[in-house]
Formats: C-alpha cells, structure tokens, sequence
C-alpha cells in the first residue's frame, strides 16, 4: 500500500518521508515497510510496560522517543527504566524525551532526523560513485 501510494504521489526534492502506523505496537514491528529508519513512539502517559509488553517493536527500532515528558513529574513512569528495558532488547537503542507542550527535546529530534537524511544521502552519493567506477 505505501509503494503505491507513492507512485501517486510528486517526492521529488523530498529528503525525508514519514509513515505513522497508529495502533498498538504489535503489528508496526512485524511488517517491513521499506523504511530506512523505525521510530517508537512511547507517551509517558501510558506506561513504561511497554518495551516488556512488546520487545519486538523496540528490537527493530533505532530509536525511542518518550512522549509527553512534560508530565513525567505526575506520572509513575520510569524513563530509565523503559530504557533499561528497550536496550534489554536492543543495546543499540537510542533514545530522546519530547514534549510538544514545553517544546523539550525537539531540536534533539529534528537533529536526529536530519543527521539520518545526510547519513542516507552520503551512502546514496556513495553507491553512485561505485556505480560510475564501476566497482
């Protein structure tokens, strides 16, 4: 579905293209959907369970974003422990905290997805120029 969505749709000039998969974190993790890059999305608000409840979300994912963090001081959510967690399952787990209220871990976000965008373009430069030398 989301190849042919594409051919529909004009990605010229487009660097980064995000699909959300909303729903539980069960059938996100068994389909490959293309993607470069797996995101999970954990909202603080709803447990810090979930790495436990659903290990292989977090096993194919390169980074976590813990949501909502702006409520953590009201909440017995335990970001260390969900990322203890996380990393029981996959030790390369990378992690950031947001909150779109007070803006906090943002930027950190915005940085990540453009470091992943020119990681991506340099590997792509690179496959070219192996192409024209033809190694």
């Amino acid at each position: 579905m989301i190849w042919q969505a594409m051919q529909k749709l004009n990605l010229e000039g487009t660097d980064i293209l995000i699909i959300e998969n909303v729903g539980n974190l069960v059938c996100p993790a068994s389909f490959d959907l293309g993607e470069d890059y797996r995101v999970t999305l954990i909202a603080s608000t709803e447990g810090d369970d979930k790495p436990k409840k659903y290990p292989r979300m977090f096993l194919t994912s390169e980074l976590m974003l813990v949501s909502k963090s702006d409520l953590l001081p009201y909440l017995p959510f335990s970001v260390e422990a969900v990322v203890k967690d996380a990393r029981e399952v996959n030790p390369a787990i990378e992690y950031l905290t947001v909150s779109s209220t007070s803006g906090q871990g943002l930027d950190e976000w915005c940085n990540w997805l453009l470091d992943k965008v020119k990681e991506k373009k340099g590997t792509a430069v690179k496959e070219e120029e192996k192409e024209l030398v033809g190694a």
